[in-house]
């Protein structure tokens, strides 16, 4: 399970800085065609990428909650189940010790006294 969050948050890394050099390339042809100010590109990039990076957090915090709520869900039958077995091992202990007190107190059978 942690490999999995580590995969997510390491595709979350990527996704960011592919959409990054992506801003880049697509601010910096804004910039070539007079649409934007080399400042404007600037402060443009600055905000994206704040955002981009909230986006990024906040899809790793859904993605850890997701598998922190699957886990839980998860464990919760697996302790049921548990519980189940040690009362059932219990159980059976205690019968299994009765009937080892069980098997003391008979006698062994009728004696037959050889000979006669």
């Amino acid at each position: 399970m942690q490999d999995f969050i580590k995969k997510a948050r390491m595709l979350g890394i990527g996704l960011f800085y592919l959409g990054k050099e992506k801003l880049e390339e697509t601010v910096a042809e804004l910039i070539r065609k007079g649409e934007l100010t080399e400042k404007e590109g600037r402060a443009l990039m600055i905000e994206l990428l704040a955002k981009s990076k909230a986006a990024t957090k906040d899809l790793e915090g859904r993605i850890q909650q997701m598998m922190a709520d699957a886990q839980a869900r998860l464990h919760a039958p697996m302790v049921k189940e548990i519980d189940g077995l040690k009362k059932r091992i219990a159980k059976l202990e205690k019968e299994a010790a009765a009937a080892k007190a069980r098997s003391r107190k008979k006698p062994a059978g009728p004696s037959a006294k050889p000979g006669r």
